[in-house]
């Protein structure tokens, strides 16, 4: 028999949110070569994961621009032209989200994110501030998928782990959920998630 679930936590980019740097960077630097040289070696996904983890631009733009002063034009434009990168949301999802809430169930968020970014989102997205709380990586310093940050988010919102169903796009965060004891499923889609809602005995 599935758990009884009594708590939903979402995951918010590419669940909720869509998020590509590539949008502003297509414009940025067109050519694809180019622009894909400058993910791999300069504003890397590692460098980026930095600031979900609490580290501030600043610092972030400093270190690399040290390294590859020839790229600092670019390398600021990662923050100035975030906003391009969340262009629009799941409006499939964000409308399963919203009847979860609306029918009675404990619904939280875990992200990582920047703080001061997820502060934008939240402007863009009125919608991120209608569950019953969030935690953000870059305002606590942990990080999916380390263990830590789910006993944090569930310590502080009184859940239940062995009760609680995490939805995320990576199979890692799934992974770093189930390890701290929670149900877990990866998302895919509206319509998957639906069906694995459904599984555990949920539905809106």
């Amino acid at each position: 028999m599935p758990a009884d679930i009594r708590h939903i936590v979402f995951d918010i980019g590419k669940v909720l949110i869509h998020y590509d740097p590539d949008l502003p960077f297509s414009r940025i630097i067109p050519d694809p070569e180019e622009r894909r040289w400058f993910f791999d070696n300069v504003c890397t996904h590692d460098w980026n994961l930095e600031q979900d983890r609490g580290r501030g631009w600043k610092e972030a733009e400093e270190l690399l621009i040290a390294s590859f002063p020839e790229h600092e034009d670019h390398i600021r434009a990662f923050r100035i032209n975030w906003r391009e990168m969340v262009p629009y949301a799941y409006e499939d999802t964000v409308t399963l989200l919203r009847a979860l809430i609306d029918s009675g169930r404990d619904v939280t968020m875990l992200t990582n994110f920047a703080a001061d970014t997820f502060r934008e989102a939240q402007e863009m997205y009125p919608f991120l501030t209608t569950s019953r709380g969030i935690t953000v990586s870059g305002e606590v310093g942990l990080i999916k998928p380390d263990t830590a940050i789910y006993e944090r988010h569930a310590a502080t919102h009184g859940l239940e782990p062995e009760n609680t169903l995490f939805i995320d796009d990576s199979l890692a965060n799934v992974e770093g959920a189930k390890a701290a004891g929670w149900q877990a499923v990866q998302f895919t889609g509206a319509d998957k998630l639906r069906r694995d809602l459904a599984s555990y005995g949920v539905t809106a």
